[in-house]
This record gives C-alpha cells, structure tokens and sequence, in this order.
C-alpha cells in the first residue's frame, strides 16, 4: 500500500499525522499559518515571538525564543511535531529537539511563491487539504495583483535594513529581498557569502541606493531612526521611510495581506 508523503524544506519525507497530534512551533509566521488551517487544538507549543492571532496565541503555552529555545519546555510539551526554520532557529537546538524522537519539520521558504508549497505541506501533514488549497487560491489572486499593478511601478534601487549598530540588510537570495523586487524594490547591499551581512554607508554602496527602508524588525525601527539615518546618509539624501517587516518578510497566511500592503506601500513611495 502507498502512504502518502510529504516532503519539507531539507527534503526529509513525513507521512501524513495519526494518532494524537501536538505541534510545537519554533516558527512565528508558522505559528499563525496554523491557526489559519484550523490546527489551534493540536498546538502544544510556541516562542514568544509567536504572536499572531493575537486573539488566540497567548493560550499556547511558550518555549523560548526562536534562538533561545528552552529544550526543557519543548519536551514538556511531549510533541509529536516540531516545525523549524533554517534562518530563525539554531541548528544545535534543531538537532538537540530530533534527539527527543519527536518527528522535526524544516521549512525554508526563499521566494514568495514557496508558500504554496508551505500550505500544502502542513495541509497534507495535518489532515487540513481543503483549507491549504482555500489559503492557496487566496494567496495566487494576492500575488497576480500585485504583479499587475506592478508593471507600472519604477524599478527602485532600496538599502533595507533590519539592524542598527551594527546596521545589517538583507542579501538577493532571501525571501524578503524577492519579495521587495515583486514591486520593483531592488535591495542593494547585498553580499553572495552572506544573507545578512553588515554594511557601512559609503559612496560605494549609496550611490546606487535611490530609498533606504528601517524595517520594523528584528530591530524595532521607529521615527528616531528615521532621523538618525536621514543624518548618517545626508550626503547623499536618500528619502528614508519605515516599512511593515511583517507584512514583507513573513511567510505562512500573512504573506497574503502582506502582497496587498506591498503593492500600495510601493505605489506610495513618491
């Protein structure tokens, strides 16, 4: 008899769950997404940056931080499932939790379009098909207007950053960078050796950066920000705008609103 199998980000093969499930998300925007497949019930455990829904989260019991993982809680938790990620969570805790003979889930969406992978894999998983293909179809119609609406925006040169002291951005191949260029925000800065590498605001770097974006996090950058920047680039007078980190670099069912808000932040820059 074939059973059905469901292949994760590192390409390791789950079948689909049976039995008792509990779930324990080291993965915020993860956190939400299952929620949205209707999963709440079978969440044994989450971070505390895991604060969407905000309306439901806080009854889901906290494990640490997504590079703090308390392992003591997790196996307290008694999971079955432990879903990761390659870039928010250490490797060391990763393997540490395999240890405990629970089943681990690595996810590593790199581009937008991963999502629909992401749906269908905890979808298929956990026994929640029908509302994976409903987030999908939600997801598509999201994307394909943003894209429309993008073929009038101008290609822009953007240095994102996402920390201060020291200041750090983002590299092309990481999810938030190709989510930026869908709206034809091109991040500059980058390193191939590096997804995040540090920077220092030089000639060499701005004068190839037409916007500079204070993400609001992992660094909360607020309107302070904005002016401490403004001073450090005056030279070269870039305009400086915050943006929503989480409507751009998280995954799962926020992704969603997150093309919408993409598509009229882009709109609105001039």
């Amino acid at each position: 008899m074939n059973v059905e199998a469901f292949i994760d980000d590192v390409g390791a093969s789950h079948p689909a769950a049976t039995g008792v499930i509990r779930i324990v998300s080291l993965v915020p925007s993860i956190t939400e997404l299952l929620f949205a497949l209707g999963l709440a019930g079978q969440l044994a455990g989450r971070t505390t940056f895991c604060v969407h829904p905000a309306d439901r989260v806080a009854a889901i019991a906290k494990v640490g931080g997504t590079k703090t993982v308390n392992l003591e809680k997790v196996e307290r938790a008694r999971p079955t499932h432990v879903i990761v990620n390659v870039d928010e969570n250490r490797k060391e805790d990763v393997d540490a939790i395999a240890r405990m003979g629970c089943r681990v889930v690595v996810t590593h969406p790199v581009e937008p379009a991963d999502n629909l992978r992401l749906y269908r894999l905890l979808g298929g998983m956990f026994h929640q098909k029908e509302r994976a293909e409903k987030i999908c179809t939600a997801f598509c119609r999201a994307l394909s207007d943003l894209q429309d609406a993008a073929t009038s925006f101008p290609k822009r040169r953007v240095l994102y950053l996402i920390w201060r002291n020291p200041w750090m951005t983002v590299s092309e191949d990481t999810y938030i960078s190709r989510t930026l260029s869908l709206a034809g925000l091109h991040t500059q800065g980058g390193r191939p050796d590096v997804r995040y590498p540090e920077i220092s605001f030089d000639d060499a770097l701005m004068t190839n950066v037409d916007r500079v974006l204070l993400s609001t996090e992992p660094f909360p950058f607020k309107q302070k920000h904005v002016d401490e920047v403004r001073a450090l680039t005056g030279r070269w007078r870039p305009p400086v705008r915050i943006i929503d980190a989480e409507m751009v670099s998280w995954y799962g069912v926020r992704a969603i609103p997150g093309l919408d808000y993409l598509k009229k932040f882009a709109a609105g820059l001039d």
